[in-house]
């Protein structure tokens, strides 16, 4: 008798795709190929056609289903109010567990990204000799691959030092924790000391607790819905001991995991409770009203644009507040950028795991930026200006700045 075919999906959500293809001009690798089996309706269709059993799950099928860059752009477009991520958080789980990788591509996902991006000693010890090297200028003696991987590192890794309770700036409103992230402690630890004076400047005390770990973003969009679980249930016990007004990430891929523990845990009151506690930095300065507090931010002569992360335009559905706090700076110098919304590439680890469609929508992304004029773009994502920095250096354009929200504002305050 032939067993029946696993399933990993909720029928009922995978059903509420209608495949009206209003989803076609979001979809980012749809824009490049073409190819309906790229797009987010053509997705669905192979997601339901292998738990049915109407597909095998070959390379052919694992292809279009690893090419998605989890962006999420569809579920705004979407009038049926699909779940797109959840559909694809759980196929690619299903797909970890039942198909054979290369051992290249094995060694990349279960080694590089699981085990080591996720613990920031361990991303240290490993980013060492790369450092050395890119410092060394011998990028050119490597295949492509590790070239383009080099040009990712930003020219200055700064690492946190971030006390574990750090009080507010003058009239007390609240207390607030931060989530310190993985990448961002390692690479952006500036942007977290400056986050968190932002957030002293407004009024708030700001926990940040050392025993915290990973989000699980990492995880859940690689298809380790496990190894997410855990590290959620390592972030409920650490920012659970004190009564916090908000949980505060200033990285738009961790806070939309960070808002989805609800779901990620089930049935968990402390983790939908958890969820909806979670803001971003930009969504809680604006509703704190910073940008007309006592804190007058100044105009800059410096032309501005923002780009939009994914997973905070899409998955969180936060466009307007970043760009009320960049125009509160740059006033008439801000100009909006074509396909501000359009993927740059990074997707977590994508441009690792699916590199040549990353380069093709960093290009798109970098030609984007330079049509604006803009002197500097300011977004709310690590890997976002990882990815920007690389393909604008590479594009011959380091005159272009990229930085962080935090950062952005914080040089306005001076």
């Amino acid at each position: 008798m032939t067993a029946a075919p696993e399933q990993f999906l909720d029928e009922k959500k995978s059903l509420a795709c209608i495949h009206c293809g209003l989803c076609l001009g979001s979809c980012p690798t749809y824009l490049e190929t073409g190819n309906e089996n790229d797009s987010p309706r053509g997705r669905i269709y192979l997601m339901r056609a292998v738990q049915d059993g109407r597909t095998p799950l070959s390379d052919t099928t694992v292809r279009h289903l690893d090419l998605c860059l989890g962006c999420r752009a569809c579920e705004a477009a979407c009038p049926s109010g699909v779940h797109y991520g959840e559909l694809l958080e759980a196929t690619r789980d299903h797909v970890e567990h039942h198909h054979e990788r290369s051992p290249f591509q094995n060694f990349l996902r279960h080694v590089v990204i699981e085990q080591v991006f996720p613990h920031p000693e361990r991303m240290k010890l490993a980013l060492f000799p790369a450092r050395l090297l890119r410092r060394a200028g011998a990028e050119h003696l490597f295949p492509k691959f590790i070239r383009d991987s080099l040009a990712l590192l930003p020219s200055e890794m700064t690492e946190g030092v971030l006390p574990e309770v750090s009080p507010a700036i003058g009239p007390r409103r609240g207390r607030v924790g931060f989530v310190r992230g993985c990448v961002m402690n390692v690479m952006f630890g500036r942007t977290n000391e400056n986050s968190i004076h932002l957030l002293n400047r407004a009024g708030y005390d700001v926990v940040t607790p050392r025993d915290q770990g990973c989000c699980g973003a990492l995880h859940a969009h690689g298809g380790n819905l496990a190894a997410a679980r855990e590290a959620a249930r390592v972030n409920l016990t650490a920012f659970g001991r004190e009564p916090l007004d908000a949980i505060i990430i200033n990285a738009a891929g961790c806070g939309s995991t960070l808002k989805e523990y609800g779901h990620l845990l089930a049935g968990d009151a402390n983790a939908a409770a958890f969820s909806t506690k979670v803001k971003d930095l930009s969504e809680f300065l604006v509703s704190a009203g910073f940008q007309n507090s006592q804190f007058a931010i100044r105009n800059s002569q410096i032309k501005v644009s923002f780009h939009d992360a994914c997973h905070l335009a899409h998955a969180q559905r936060i466009t307007q507040p970043p760009r009320v706090l960049v125009k509160a700076v740059a006033g008439a110098n801000y100009v909006e950028m074509p396909e501000s919304d359009v993927c740059c590439g990074s997707a977590g680890s994508y441009n690792l795991t699916e590199p040549e469609m990353a380069e093709r929508l960093q290009t798109r992304k970098v030609a984007n930026i330079l049509k604006t004029g803009a002197n500097c773009i300011v977004t709310t994502n690590p890997g976002c200006l990882l990815q920007m920095r690389a393909g604008l250096d590479r594009a011959g354009a380091p005159h272009v700045e990229t930085l962080h929200i935090a950062d952005y504002l914080a040089r306005a305050l001076g």
